[in-house]
Formats: C-alpha cells, sequence, structure tokens
C-alpha cells in the first residue's frame, strides 16, 4: 500500500513527497542540496552537526532538516541569509576545537568540514580558545584514530554498532571534554575491532584513516635489493578510476597495470588468478565436508573482518571456517614460492605488495606460513586510496594511460576470479567448480542470480545431482550475526555460506575511494562497482576456475591437487580465538 503524499515548497519550488519523509530526503529528492556533517541514511538520523538547518512554517526557530517531518503546506527555505549565517556560526565553532594541519591530513581533499568552511567562507580563529589535546591512537595496524579531528558527528560510532554490530567506539565523557574513543580509554589494538574501516568510509573530517603502508613500499621501489611484485584484488580494477574522475564503476584494468608499471614494480600478477586458486582449494574442501560428514555449513574465509569478527565475537563457529587462506594470502606465497623458482629469484628478495580495497588486509599480513620460513606472504598491503596517492605524487596522467598486460606467469584468471569483489561472488565461482565437479558435466548454466545483487543476505537452493544444497551469502557484520543466531538456534540449515564483512563485498571496502553520499546513494554506488565486475565476467573467454589453464598447470607442476599436502602446507591455515587484555 502506497504511502500518502504531502506538497510542500522548498526554495520557491513545489514537490511532492511521501508522508513521513524529513525535509532533507524531500529536498534531495528534488535535486535541492542541503549541506550535512554527521547525517547517515537510516544509521545516523540525530541532527546533532547543525549543518543542515533550514526555515520551515510552523517551526519556532530554525530546524534541522535531517530529523525534522515534512507536513502538507509547509513552506521551506534553505538558503536565507538567517540560514546561512547560523550555518556560519556552526562551522567556526566546530573549528575552533579541530586541529588543522590540512596539508599534512590523509583526508584533507576529501573533508567535508573544510569543504564547508571554504564554501561559506568562515573565520577560522572566531572562537579561538582551549582546545582538545589528544595523541593520536596509532596502535591498530589498520585505522588510526585522531579525536583532535574529530566533530563528534557520531557516524563512526553508528556503523561500528548498526552497521557491523561491533561497537568498540564510543562517546567518552561529557560536555566539552566529551570525545571518542574507547571503552576505559584502551586503545584500538586491545579492543575487538576487526579493522573494517567503514568509520573511516564515513568519517567526514581526518579523525579516522586508514594506517597507510605508501612510505614503505616507495622505499622498497627505490632499493636495488629488492624484486617488488604488485598484485591488484578483483574489484580495484572498477574503483580505481573514481580517484582520477572517472565514473563510478568504471573499468580501468588496463590502465591500472601501467600505473602500476610506471611507479616501478617489476613485476604485476592479478588476485583474480588465486581468486581461482581459492575456488579449487575451497571447493573441494567442501566437497569433502559434504560428502564425507565434516562440519558444515562451511563458511568463506576471505574476508579478514569477518575472521577477525569470528574469532572474536562467535568462536564457536571456528571449525565452520574454511581453511582456504585468502586469495591475497594464496597469491603472496605462491609468488614467493612457485614463482620465485621458476624464475631462480631468492624469495627473500621478493617484496609482496598487494593492492585491496579492504583495511583488514594489513591486519591478515602478519599471517605467515611454515613453508615460507619465517617469510610473510605478504609484505605490504595498498589500499585503493594510497595507490591513487602514489600514482598522483608520480604525476601519471592516469586518464591518458594506454591499456597494459597483467605478467601472465600466474597473472592468467577466469571470470569467476573477478567476481570475487562482489558480494555472492565467491559463492558464485565456488558453485561453477562445484557443480562441474560433482555432475561431472561442463555446466552451460553458470550464473547464480539468487546470490547476485545488494540484499545483504541472499539464499538459494540447488541440486546437485539429487542433492539439496543450501546456501546463503551475506555481507555486513550485522547482517552475518543474524544468520549465526539463525543456524545456532535451528531456524536455518545451510551448507555453504559466503559472508563479507562490509556491506555489498570488497566493492565497499573500507580501503575504497570515498563517495559523497550527500550526493549519490550509498546503494547505487555499490550496484554501480558491481556491475562492472559482472560485465568483465561475462566478457571472459574462461569464466570457471577449474578451466583456467594456469590454475591446470600449478597442480601439475607444483601443488599436485586441490587440498594436497602440499596445498595445506602453502595454502592453508588455521584460527584461534582472540583474546583481549
Amino acid at each position: 500500500m502506497s504511502k500518502k503524499l504531502i506538497n510542500l515548497t522548498i526554495d520557491g519550488i513545489k514537490v511532492q513527497v511521501e508522508e513521513g519523509s524529513t525535509i532533507l530526503e524531500a529536498a534531495r529528492a528534488n535535486g535541492i542540496t542541503i549541506p550535512t556533517l554527521c547525517y547517515l541514511k537510516d544509521l545516523n538520523p540525530i541532527g546533532a552537526c547543525r549543518m543542515c538547518l533550514v526555515e520551515a512554517t510552523g517551526a519556532r526557530g530554525l530546524v534541522a532538516a535531517c530529523v525534522y517531518p515534512v507536513a502538507e503546506g509547509m513552506e521551506v527555505i534553505t538558503n536565507s541569509l538567517k540560514v546561512i549565517n547560523a550555518r556560519k556560526k556552526n562551522l567556526e565553532l566546530l573549528m575552533s576545537n579541530h586541529r588543522k594541519d590540512c596539508s599534512d591530513c590523509l583526508k584533507s581533499h576529501f573533508c567535508k568540514l573544510r569543504e564547508y568552511a571554504e564554501t561559506y567562507r568562515i573565520d577560522d580563529h572566531a572562537f579561538d580558545g582551549e582546545k582538545h589535546s589528544h595523541t593520536p591512537d596509532m596502535s591498530s595496524p589498520c585505522i588510526i584514530r585522531d579525536p583532535s579531528k574529530c566533530i563528534l558527528c557520531k557516524k563512526c560510532i553508528a556503523v561500528c554498532e548498526k552497521q557491523q554490530d561491533v561497537g568498540v567506539i564510543h562517546a567518552n565523557d561529557r560536555g566539552f571534554k566529551t570525545y571518542i574513543g574507547c571503552a576505559f580509554d584502551e586503545k584500538m589494538d586491545k579492543t575487538a575491532c576487526v579493522g573494517c574501516g567503514q568509520c573511516t568510509l564515513v568519517c567526514p573530517t581526518g579523525a579516522l584513516t586508514e594506517k597507510t603502508s605508501y612510505d614503505e613500499v616507495f622505499e622498497k621501489l627505490n632499493d636495488p635489493n629488492y624484486v617488488v611484485v604488485c598484485s591488484p584484488a578483483p574489484s580495484v580494477r572498477v574503483t580505481l578510476g573514481e580517484e582520477f574522475g572517472l565514473p563510478i564503476g568504471t573499468d580501468v584494468e588496463g590502465k591500472m597495470i601501467t600505473a602500476l608499471r610506471r611507479l616501478g614494480f617489476k613485476y604485476i600478477f592479478d588476485v583474480d588468478f588465486a581468486a581461482d586458486l581459492t575456488i579449487m582449494e575451497e571447493g573441494h574442501e567442501f566437497l569433502d565436508r559434504l560428502n564425507n560428514g565434516g562440519k558444515l555449513p562451511l563458511i568463506t574465509s576471505c574476508s579478514p573482518g569477518w575472521i577477525n569478527y569470528c574469532t572474536a565475537y562467535y568462536p564457536e563457529f571456528i571449525p565452520n571456517l574454511s581453511t582456504a587462506k585468502s586469495p591475497m594470502q594464496m597469491q603472496g606465497a605462491i609468488t614467493k614460492t612457485y614463482w620465485a623458482q621458476k624464475m631462480g629469484i631468492d624469495p627473500k628478495k621478493i617484496f609482496t605488495v598487494h593492492v585491496m580495497p579492504c583495511t583488514a588486509k594489513k591486519s591478515e599480513i602478519q599471517y605467515g606460513c611454515d613453508a615460507l620460513k619465517g617469510m610473510r606472504d605478504t609484505d605490504a598491503v595498498l589500499t585503493v586510496r594510497s595507490l591513487a596517492k602514489m600514482i598522483r605524487a608520480m604525476g601519471i596522467n592516469f586518464p591518458k594511460l594506454h591499456d597494459g598486460k597483467f605478467d601472465d606467469i600466474i597473472g592468467e584468471s577466469t571470470g569467476a576470479g573477478v567476481i570475487f569483489g562482489a558480494s555472492g561472488g565467491v559463492m558464485e565461482a565456488a558453485l561453477r567448480t562445484v557443480a562441474d565437479v560433482v555432475t561431472g558435466e561442463d555446466l552451460k548454466e553458470i550464473e547464480y542470480k539468487k546470490v547476485r545483487g545488494i540484499k545483504s543476505i541472499k539464499e538459494a537452493t540447488l541440486n546437485l545431482k539429487g542433492k539439496e544444497v543450501k546456501v546463503c551469502a551475506v555481507s555486513g557484520l550485522a547482517n552475518a550475526r543474524q544468520v549465526l543466531e539463525d543456524v545456532k538456534s535451528g531456524k536455518k540449515q545451510y551448507h555453504f555460506i559466503e559472508i563479507m564483512c562490509c556491506p555489498g563485498g570488497c566493492v565497499n571496502g573500507g580501503g575504497t575511494p570515498y563517495v559523497d553520499y550527500d550526493k549519490i546513494d550509498r546503494e547505487d554506488v555499490i550496484k554501480l562497482r558491481s556491475k562492472a565486475l559482472y560485465k568483465n565476467d561475462a566478457n571472459k573467454a574462461i569464466r570457471k576456475s577449474h578451466k583456467n589453464p594456469s590454475i591446470i598447470r600449478i597442480y601439475k607442476e607444483f601443488l599436485e591437487k586441490p587440498n594436497s599436502h602440499k596445498a595445506h602446507e602453502l595454502l592453508h591455515r588455521s584460527y584461534k580465538k582472540r583474546e583481549f587484555i
């Protein structure tokens, strides 16, 4: 049943919106911009920053558009002198307690506070006086928390609690002394933070940013003692272009490769290859559990934020986790063994850099394997944002670059590998191989559309040679909790579950480009990026992991077969419950 429509006027423009809408929603639906700092659709409607103040008939004073409901016949003015002066005053108050080292700030160009300060031409020193004195928290391997740049918008709290079900940051103290921090003022590394970085995506200032490996990578690129190898993740090719003004969802795979070569990377491999390798290991692990009474449901293990969450909040599901490493870690292990042997390079001289959409990957690199004798699978992780910063620093005109190609010794990949970047993609890629193995056929129907899309929880039941297999793909940790609780209670029974830490999957990871959600809806961003990955998949000559010639060769020459002893030594890992002090 459709809602009643409300008629109102905004800045002299007659508009019509559904009953229950806020003034902000009505304005945005009709192309009228109202500035916000604290607003986060569906998560943080608190009206705290007062940037969205407007005049509205019937109100005693200015009202916060993000929380004030529309009414029949209401007249709204968003740009009167009274409104503008109020916004300026609020900005000046916010700036009075904000550390203004903009030129050295990782968020500088994308800071909404700075943008509005310039737009409204405020006086930075109108309310100079006492300021908070906070030291940045650098303890996390993934995230830097700097309260001296915080404006108390509480977006980070909303995302951490409501979307990610982690809740490790809160508003501490009261009044002027209020600051965002962890319970008992603990450092981030002493909490159950999963490192997902979703807080960095929504923070309007530089109070929350990723910990970057920018300087370390530049140093190694200029050290002749190292062979620096770079491997970008599937979703990087459909997000990197946004950093250089290209439309959201533009596939820039070729330009990305050329840019990496210009930066000085000696070899460039496609992590999609390792995604295919992951499917071989994880897919056969699933079949083994399914056929031989193993622990079910099998739950995917390629999202480190999810692994951090599971081992902290749901350790009882550790036996359900696939032991297969993530594609990033598999890529690093293969680079330092199989590829190093092929090339005659001492693996100790190989420095592996992975470009990831994910800040949690920075915590994952601490896990290596005994087979590498103390060496890490991955030496450094760059987020998409950090890579873009390096490209700009080197004066590379990204949109003008010609298309390059991956090095092909372990760069060959399939469509199954590339869709890993979207929620449901790991599940679909696995099913393409599992279905062929079970039926003994080369099935033509390979698009499992029930596990595609932006729905947070997607379910499907498949018939594999007379056996019903129930699968589920879920993204966002609050949604993961719902699924896990349903499994624990017996309400739901699954054989195979894909869990991605970030809503929408890797295309919406904590290390992806910042997007102005005042201008485009978050779900639209996820749709556009995911669509580009599925288009890339559809255009591939080979779309099943087990059909990849490089995968066939590496098992024949090196790994013997999926889940072999050698494969387990290099490509699998164990998990333990996270303990906190």
